[in-house]
């Protein structure tokens, strides 16, 4: 066995056991009965949750605090989930980490985050030319990418849920027009990932920012382009002082999804009934995030195109024909990197191929109709 491979083995072992201890230990303590009186002596379960978003950020690090709510207020108050932002408790991006060897109980974020430990959770979070949000949920809920997703997940002693959608994204801000293939050349852009991966191909040159960074380096020039959310929170960054042009659809992200990863031994450790909560209280925030975005990004658009004037055009066939093909080579490679990314990959293929014809008859038919210039009011 390859040295790598036994270490990888050996740090999932570490993991296991190191969850193992802290469950035993919390159950032990739920139900001795000559302990102090602590709230965890009285049969109460404190959990902690670290997020990957800055404190009160909108749609996110409040959806977070919403999810917390829920499973505390569900459960009477036998289960206290207590959120840390961003940093308050571990970095952002450690967050897996701390969830894995048990120095915290949940994470709120999105797959893409951890793709450094395999690819394959890239499938689980946003694939350029992927699923929409509906179709993301219907893969991962009743297309076999659940099961994939446990599978990867308890490689690092974690559960793994649904816990939101940023819906489809817009293509993002550009101080340059995008007319062919040839205006990415150089083009110095906002859009870390799969996305940035795509556009390198021609030209591009992706950077990754901090997001309180993004308004600056457009202003200043350090930057030609960004993506981000959406109209939503396009509008509270005020990115259109400072870019000229907003660009559609956004073909890197095409339903971002939000997950939540529980410690896999406080999930093993839960009765029937905790279990069954949680497993609502994250079905519940995942339906719930979708639709606040989709409401708040029609507002906003509203807002930016009548109020505020900004120019809203939409990228060329030929561009998107061509960062479509290589959109699928970008993929197609990742499923080479790990046992799991291939596991992913072949799922997700397949799932996508169906729902397009799918969509061609309903989704995508019905609002080519609801397009017709009929008077309806």
């Amino acid at each position: 066995m390859p040295r790598d491979e036994t270490t990888a083995m050996k740090r999932r072992e570490l993991l296991r056991n190191t969850g193992a201890i802290a469950a035993t230990a919390i159950v032990g303590a739920v139900a001795a009965s000559n302990l102090p009186k602590p709230a965890i002596s009285q049969g109460l379960l404190e959990l902690k949750m670290v997020t990957t978003w800055p404190k009160n950020f909108p749609g996110l690090g409040v959806g977070a605090e919403r999810l917390a709510r829920r499973i505390t207020k569900g459960s009477n108050e036998k289960i206290l989930v207590k959120v840390f932002a961003a940093s308050e408790l571990v970095p952002p991006f450690e967050s897996h980490d701390a969830v894995a060897d048990g120095s915290a109980d949940i994470y709120h974020g999105t797959e893409y985050f951890w793709q450094d430990k395999s690819k394959a959770f890239n499938f689980f979070a946003a694939i350029p030319f992927g699923l929409t949000p509906t179709e993301m949920d219907a893969w991962i809920l009743h297309g076999g990418g659940q099961s994939i997703w446990d599978e990867l997940a308890a490689e690092f002693n974690i559960k793994p849920f649904l816990a939101g959608n940023t819906g489809v994204q817009m293509g993002g801000w550009f101080n340059k027009e995008i007319n062919d293939l040839h205006d990415y050349a150089g083009l110095k852009i906002h859009m870390p990932n799969l996305g940035g991966e795509v556009l390198r191909q021609f030209g591009a040159a992706p950077v990754n920012l901090p997001g309180d960074e993004i308004f600056r380096a457009l202003k200043m020039g350090s930057i030609d382009a960004t993506e981000w959310f959406g109209p939503w929170h396009d509008l509270a960054s005020g990115f259109h002082k400072v870019a000229k042009y907003y660009y559609y659809p956004g073909f890197h992200e095409p339903g971002t999804t939000i997950s939540s990863g529980i410690n896999k031994n406080i999930w093993d450790g839960l009765t029937v009934e905790h279990k069954l909560l949680i497993e609502s209280a994250m079905a519940a925030e995942n339906n719930f995030m979708l639709a606040e975005f989709n409401a708040r990004n029609i507002a906003s658009l509203q807002l930016l195109v009548t109020q505020l004037g900004v120019d809203v055009r939409r990228l060329p066939d030929e561009v998107l024909n061509e960062i479509g093909r290589s959109s699928g080579e970008v993929v197609a490679k990742i499923a080479n990197t790990d046992a799991f990314a291939k596991k992913a990959y072949q799922s997700f293929i397949t799932f996508r191929r169906n729902a397009i014809t799918w969509s061609k008859l309903t989704n995508q038919a019905y609002l080519n109709a609801r397009f017709l210039p009929f008077k309806y009011s």
